[in-house]
């Protein structure tokens, strides 16, 4: 049986996935499905005083902090021009 796979959508970030393109919403979505699953991805900590992580796919980000092995907290995703602000 496999392991369940959790994804908690924080703030506003299922209304910022939803306002991007759907071709590029699903890269996201498979992004952090294979992060979760086996841990691949172009995944950084951030530094001080910022404490999540951060999921790089294509031109956007996903921030996001673990909440167990297989479960995540999504914070925020945005396009690379505006994830820094």
């Amino acid at each position: 049986m496999k392991a369940k796979k959790i994804v908690v959508w924080g703030g506003n970030s299922q209304v910022q996935l939803f306002a991007i393109d759907r071709e590029i919403a699903l890269r996201i979505l498979h992004a952090i499905d294979d992060y979760l699953t086996d841990g691949s991805g172009d995944v950084k900590r951030l530094r001080p005083p910022r404490e999540e992580l951060r999921l790089r796919v294509g031109d956007y980000r996903v921030f996001f902090r673990g909440i167990g092995p297989r479960a995540i907290r999504i914070l925020a995703v945005r396009h690379r021009s505006e994830a820094y602000r």
